[in-house]
């Protein structure tokens, strides 16, 4: 269902999101260094590009995640610029810094920070990146308003969502599975989650209402791959939001019974002891 109601049901929302991603902290610093970086690079690098970061700079990133997407833009606008990296999960946050500092980002700070209520000044930066953030949050309207807001004039947002569910079987044919044996309700299309941002028109509306004039939307192919089963299923339970803790959640048998329906319906994306999905994002440039 969509999220609706009073400021304390919006708030118990966010609350509740941040702490699955506070969980999903540990999974996706291990899993991003490896096969979830190697496959979703070719997002980051057409976002950056699409911002187009020059020297001296400041580029914030919105749910930073671990921070991969933004240390790219780090290294464009050099020391004499800056990017603050930002998760509203604490535990996204410590991953970011640890892994800026195994990548020697140093000109980069680190923020807990909401989205949709920004402690930063009015037009404190040049660009803002966010990937698969938007789609998750509680209240997207107020979010992209406050985008809007802390940017620059003639600044440049630059973000990534999900398309459609039969264009990501990677995750779509586990959520229909998990429907389909009564752990998760049927999918809300306007509810946060990964495909709430999947209709171009909805994105169109949301961020034209926010105050941008002009907006580009891109469709973008990309290959997800698994090196492994126990990889895919190790992403799913550790790493995939909301998703991991209801599959964590599950009495062992009906978890293996989830595992076992999930491996045959993956079975045509199949590469040597793993799987290669195909998985399409919309990404939109706006300012």
């Amino acid at each position: 269902m969509s999220v609706e109601g009073s400021s304390a049901d919006l708030e118990a929302a966010r609350k509740r999101s941040k702490a699955v991603w506070d969980d999903m902290a540990a999974g996706w610093h291990d899993v991003s260094r490896d096969e979830l970086w190697e496959c979703s690079r070719p997002i980051s690098e057409w976002m950056v590009r699409k911002l187009d970061p020059k020297p001296g700079e400041t580029v914030l990133e919105l749910a930073a995640g671990s921070g991969e997407t933004g240390f790219l833009a780090a290294k464009l606008v050099g020391e004499t610029g800056r990017l603050i990296s930002t998760d509203f999960a604490a535990g996204m946050v410590a991953a970011a810094r640890e892994r800026a500092a195994e990548m020697t980002i140093t000109n980069a700070e680190f923020r807990v920070l909401d989205a949709e209520r920004m402690d930063l000044e009015t037009n404190r930066v040049d660009g803002i990146l966010c990937r698969w953030g938007y789609m998750l949050m509680v209240d997207p309207s107020a979010a992209f308003a406050e985008t809007r807001r802390v940017l620059r004039p003639g600044g440049r947002l630059v973000f990534s969502s999900f398309a459609a569910a039969d264009r990501n079987p990677w995750v779509s044919l586990l959520i229909r599975i998990l429907v389909s044996q009564g752990h998760l309700p049927p999918p809300d299309p306007e509810a946060p989650g990964i495909f709430a941002l999947a209709d171009p028109n909805r994105v169109h509306k949301l961020v034209t209402a926010a105050g941008f004039a002009e907006l580009e939307i891109e469709e973008v192919a990309w290959r997800w791959r698994y090196g492994s089963r126990d990889a895919y299923w190790r992403f799913m339970t550790e790493a995939a939001g909301a998703i991991s803790p209801i599959l964590r959640a599950l009495p062992a048998d009906a978890q293996t019974a989830v595992r076992n329906q999930l491996h045959e319906a993956v079975q045509p994306f199949h590469a040597g002891d793993g799987y290669d999905f195909p998985a399409l994002c919309l990404n939109v440039v706006a300012q």
